[in-house]
């Protein structure tokens, strides 16, 4: 049913726009609401994930970390992420309540001080445990965070992909504006996007690839690669055993419940 329903939102809008020529901007917020509704219903997932942090050097150190989220319709959705190994992060976590409006909510649990430390709004440009991932990547997508202007059509790794700039509602994020890859062909899954400063030049570049189909209805990347342009690092997200429809509840995503998953 879902995958008949977008397909109908995708014939709906195309239609209007042979009938009623839309604008760019409404053209890019069209194809971000239909992204968005190709997702919904996912309820709650967790993940493994194996990251790998390399210099410019090429020299590299290894984490592994578990995340869980709990999907929101009403809301955006929310997120805990723990870092399960090596030793000097062991326990460290932090829990993501993302926002459709207004700035996100984010703490982190410092294991070491047993102490939940909220993360500002002025702070959430700032790098993640040393990653090229700052902590406001770490957020749902949420279509209200963004404002959209449909670019171009583009071959992308031989799909047919819609380019989307968006720029972020919010004054304090890092980023001046992002533009989006979405695959035309899968769903409008998202392939690619290009990260740009406050300074409009560019920053990162973040890459999906190996992407899987679960439950016949959700697409989800194997990996993420974000490289920092400026200054030669990376990091690799490597994601294994997703569960989806695990029960989560809003208990598992309070401030306790970060300690809990940070002992």
């Amino acid at each position: 049913m879902k995958k008949l329903s977008f397909v109908l939102a995708i014939i709906t809008l195309s239609l209007l726009a042979f009938n009623n020529p839309i604008s760019p901007e409404e053209k890019g917020l069209e194809i971000a609401k239909s992204a968005d509704f190709a997702d919904q219903g996912f309820e709650s997932v967790k993940v493994e994930l194996t990251m790998t942090l390399k210099n410019r050097n090429g020299q590299t150190s290894v984490r592994k970390l578990s995340n869980s989220t709990l999907e929101q319709i009403t809301d955006g959705d929310k997120s805990l992420i723990v870092f399960k190994s090596p030793k000097d992060v062991l326990g460290t976590a932090i829990l993501t309540y993302t926002h459709k409006q207004g700035s996100d909510d984010q703490w982190l649990y410092l294991p070491a001080i047993k102490r939940v430390k909220r993360i500002s709004s002025s702070n959430k440009s700032g790098p993640f445990m040393g990653s090229e991932f700052a902590y406001e990547d770490l957020s749902s997508q949420e279509v209200e965070k963004y404002n959209y202007k449909f670019l171009k059509e583009e071959k992308l790794n031989n799909s047919n992909t819609s380019v989307v700039e968006r720029i972020p509602v919010d004054p304090k994020s890092g980023y001046k504006r992002q533009v989006v890859w979405y695959n035309n062909e899968k769903d409008l899954r998202i392939e690619k996007i290009e990260f740009f400063d406050r300074k409009n030049q560019l920053l990162k570049t973040l890459t999906y690839s190996n992407y899987k189909l679960y439950l016949n209805k959700y697409w989800r990347a194997e990996q993420f690669k974000m490289v920092n342009h400026q200054t030669g690092k990376e990091t690799l997200l490597d994601f294994e055993n997703y569960e989806f429809g695990v029960g989560l509840t809003e208990n598992d995503f309070t401030q306790n419940s970060l300690k809990r998953a940070g002992r």
